[in-house]
């Protein structure tokens, strides 16, 4: 069983950049499917991004974060990142990122099975 630690939030202004890591432990990192979810105060968890357990893996994003974010995969460092340029205050949310067995990714949170603990992105404006 898989565990998920995130680091790499914090404030920022509105057009900056950051950088989130997801570091994995307990299982074969290479053997997941992973994605970032994120959820803003009042409402649902979202789909971000999604790579399959190949960092050669086609990528998924959202259409609000595509061409800003980029979601890429260590699998010798097991960790997952997602780098986030142009930021913008409706980026604010708590990020989070979701790992599932096997190759297939999901745009749906349900499909998930093991989670960080999030960590939260605030945008100024």
């Amino acid at each position: 069983q898989v565990q998920l630690v995130e680091s790499g939030g914090g404030l920022v202004q509105a057009g900056g950049s950051l950088r989130l890591a997801c570091a994995a432990s307990g299982g074969t990192f290479s053997n997941y499917a992973m994605a970032w979810f994120r959820q803003a105060p009042g409402k649902e968890r979202e789909f971000v991004a999604a790579i399959g357990r190949s960092s050669s893996s086609y990528k998924y994003y959202a259409d609000s974060v595509k061409g800003r974010f980029t979601i890429s995969r260590d699998n010798a460092k097991n960790t997952l990142y997602l780098q986030m340029n142009s930021l913008k205050p409706e980026d604010t949310a708590v990020c989070t990122c979701a790992a599932v067995d096997g190759g297939t990714v999901y745009r749906a949170p349900d499909m998930y099975h093991y989670w960080g603990q999030g960590t939260q992105v605030t945008v100024s404006s």
